[in-house]
């Protein structure tokens, strides 16, 4: 740490870190929204004199310490600062700890408001705003500068080893990044020039679009370049984001493998999801409940402190020491985000409307790199995200175990409801805008629940409990509704309905994501064409944009295009039979591991039951629907060096991507399908909002989807440069040009390519 050197933290995480105490109590209670908290303020500052001041800058110092913040408010007339906090129903349910918290916070306040003045004394009010019913309940003291001064310097002194300590960390990470070597000697071909673009990337503060093949290394060639760049460019933390386990566990791995090879003071932490950390599901997240969260925050300084000395935070060893040091393993992770330079995670953390990693680094101003592996996924992901439904039955189910008073909300609601059924005549069908009245009665209905839930003791029945979330992500979705999403009305039958918000461009959502991070890099094989991921996710205008060079040849893989076999649905049945007769002439020809993949689970058994009773010498093993995870083991360790048989997959499932299977172990797959999402209504209106957005509606709803499905799904056979392997492509439309055209140029396309009318394409 070099002498004279400043840790920097908020006044909000001072007092955080030194105040809490007691239990961890998280029983669900209806806290208002940001958008409420912000109203709420404004509501307050709104009944002040003239000389009110908001959002009052302070600042202030000790030892090492730079303490910052934002007081609510301030009238100098008469000398009163003002800490605002808002809530539902009882202030009574408000826990003891954060109380102390709050007035912590102001004290501390106080003490820089004293100074920044020159104040003898203040008068400071804790003011708490119910959302319900508008009204303030107020708490006040006055206190001289010298106590005020003896507070402040009292919270500073319990976080100043620990800042101490982390400035230490960072300097001593700062300096072995600077001088940080590949640690495996030379890069890959292709890995190289990824590492170069990223790393630029990091020094512009711009974002970037990587394509890069599989298997040169995209996961180390993204990680060093932001490592590397992070001294230089101040980063406090880097995000690794990826859809599925199989990505997060490549980057735990590289990361463990780094800080093995090369000594590298670096804190690596993995984020899982609640339901699976939990120790005890069957318990409410209350210290009166739960052993783990009675006295959380009295034992969190001692689990923080061992987190610390782990070489590695992923899961399992967050778990363990949260055990041992009997505190929340979930809870102990969100913790430690803090104080983690790498966080590895699921896309949810920094993309979701209530991405925890996003808002932590708003609150704290964290300078991140976001690294988002598999981005092609991100489209699909980001737009669920993004969409709310809500099932006319679950609102039934809902009112009948409702007690009276919300009963009688939801009433109301299945009348707007029904008034706006009316209105669509069709099986399926579009609304253009959200009713008034049916947004009313919905808004309505949340804040009866929120009232009720603040009032009462016992949690809500589970059907009341689902529709509530269900009406609240709806709600919260509505206000922003726009030409981004679709509205709809769905018929299930004569009584249920399905009203949908259908998030179809996430743009509007995901741009303030890339505001906020110092730089994004979403890479993948399949980001062709990257004016479709640049349009439907918000990429800024000055986004960068690579293609990295394959390193492998076209010698390696034999593509092979079956122009002969139509897999449409109008051919299906007829094409079983072909091929079947295909994949064994394949297999005799080269016999070894092979993987063929459908378009449904439906198709999928057609022709494997076909393929069994033609060909009952060859071994064949399947995908099954909701495979459990090691179900999905135990199908890849079918795939074993000197083995011989065929994996039946579908197309992007969980063998689809993701899946590294090197050498012998993979030798050829078929691809009978060109994955393109099904034709239903609810894809044509995609389609249409896509032309109309974009001027490429089939292309934005069908072709590049469906595309990316089968280039990741051949990419599977061709891993590191001694691989070489066959790649079928089963059906005429890929024979087409404009097919072709989004195929790897390293591939060079063999076969039966007969002339295909354009109107066949479809």
């Amino acid at each position: 740490m070099s002498e004279g050197a400043r840790y920097t933290v908020s006044v909000r995480a001072l007092c955080e870190f030194t105040a809490k105490e007691g239990d961890l109590d998280l029983r669900f209670t209806p806290t208002p929204t940001a958008q409420e908290g912000m109203a709420g303020h404004a509501v307050v500052a709104s009944r002040r004199g003239e000389s009110y001041q908001r959002e009052v800058a302070l600042a202030g110092e000790h030892g090492p310490l730079q303490v910052r913040g934002r007081a609510d408010g301030y009238d100098p007339a008469r000398t009163l600062l003002e800490e605002v906090k808002t809530y539902r129903g009882q202030l009574a349910s408000i826990p003891d700890n954060h109380r102390l918290l709050h007035w912590a916070q102001l004290r501390v306040y106080g003490h820089l408001l004293c100074q920044k003045e020159g104040l003898d004394s203040v008068n400071l009010a804790l003011v708490y705003f119910d959302i319900g019913s508008q009204e303030e309940t107020r708490f006040e003291e006055n206190r001289s500068r010298d106590e005020l001064a003896a507070i402040f310097v009292q919270q500073c002194q319990r976080f100043t080893a620990w800042a101490t300590q982390e400035l230490a960390h960072r300097g001593a990470r700062d300096a072995a990044l600077q001088a940080l070597r590949f640690p495996y000697g030379d890069f890959r071909p292709g890995q190289r020039q990824l590492a170069e673009a990223v790393f630029r990337a990091q020094a512009s503060r711009r974002n970037l679009l990587a394509q890069a093949p599989t298997g040169i290394g995209k996961t180390l060639g993204t990680l060093f370049p932001a490592l590397k760049a992070a001294p230089s460019q101040q980063l406090d933390k880097i995000l690794f984001l990826a859809a599925k386990t199989p990505g997060r566990q490549l980057a735990l791995d590289a990361l463990a493998s780094l800080k093995g090879n090369t000594g590298l003071p670096l804190r690596v932490l993995e984020l899982s999801a609640r339901d699976k950390a939990c120790a005890y599901p069957d318990r409410l997240c209350r210290g009166d409940s739960c052993p783990l969260a009675q006295g959380f925050y009295d034992r969190l300084p001692a689990a923080r402190a061992a987190c610390l000395d782990a070489p590695l935070l992923d899961r399992q060893s967050v778990r363990e020491i949260a055990l041992q040091h009997q505190v929340c393993p979930y809870y102990l992770g969100s913790e430690m985000t803090r104080w983690s330079d790498v966080i590895v995670g699921d896309y949810n953390y920094w993309f979701d409307g209530g991405a925890m990693l996003y808002a932590m680094a708003q609150a704290h101003d964290w300078r991140v790199s976001v690294l988002a592996d598999e981005a092609h996924n991100l489209v699909a992901r980001a737009r669920s995200m993004y969409s709310a439904q809500l099932h006319r039955a679950g609102l039934r189910a809902a009112r009948a175990v409702a007690p009276p008073v919300v009963a009688k909300a939801l009433e109301k609601l299945g009348r707007a409801w029904s008034a706006a059924g009316k209105k669509a005549l069709l099986p399926y069908q579009v609304l253009e805008t959200i009713p008034p009245k049916l947004v009313d009665a919905l808004s309505a209905s949340v804040s009866t629940i929120s009232e009720h839930l603040a009032q009462v003791a016992v949690p809500l029945e589970p059907p009341l409990r689902d529709f509530y979330f269900e009406a609240m992500a709806f709600v919260r979705l509505a206000e922003s509704f726009g030409p981004h999403s679709l509205l709809d009305l769905t018929r299930e039958d004569e009584r249920n309905t399905v009203l949908s918000i259908r998030n179809v461009v996430p743009a509007p959502f995901l741009g303030p994501r890339f505001a906020q991070a110092h730089a994004t890099t979403l890479f993948s094989a399949t980001l062709a064409p990257w004016h479709y991921f640049a349009d439907l996710l918000g990429m800024p205008q000055d986004t960068a944009w690579i293609d990295v060079e394959s390193p492998f040849q076209a010698s390696q893989l034999e593509v092979r295009v079956a122009a002969d076999i139509s897999t449409r649905w109008q051919g299906r049945a007829a094409s079983v039979a072909p091929i079947s007769a295909l994949m064994a002439r394949q297999y005799r020809e080269r016999p070894g591991n092979y993987l063929a993949f459908f378009s449904s689970f439906d198709y999928l058994q057609q022709v494997r039951d076909a393929f069994e009773r033609a060909h009952p010498d060859i071994a064949i093993w399947q995908q099954s629907r909701r495979m459990s995870e090691a179900d999905r083991d135990a199908f890849l360790a079918r795939f074993a060096v000197g083995g011989q048989g065929i994996g039946f997959a579908v197309l992007g499932g969980s063998f689809g991507e993701g899946v590294d299977l090197p050498g012998e172990r993979l030798i050829g797959a078929f691809v009978a399908t060109l994955g393109l999402p099904q034709v239903n209504p609810v894809n044509e209106q995609l389609r249409l909002r896509m032309e109309a957005l974009f001027g490429a509606g089939y292309d934005y709803t069908y072709l590049y989807p469906g595309m990316q499905k089968v280039v990741q799904a051949a990419g599977r056979v061709i891993r590191t440069e001694s691989d070489r392997g066959t790649v079928w492509l089963i059906d005429q439309r890929f024979a087409q040009p404009r097919v072709q055209a989004l195929l790897p140029g390293w591939w060079a396309l063999q076969g039966q390519q007969g002339d295909v009318r354009s109107d066949q394409f479809a």
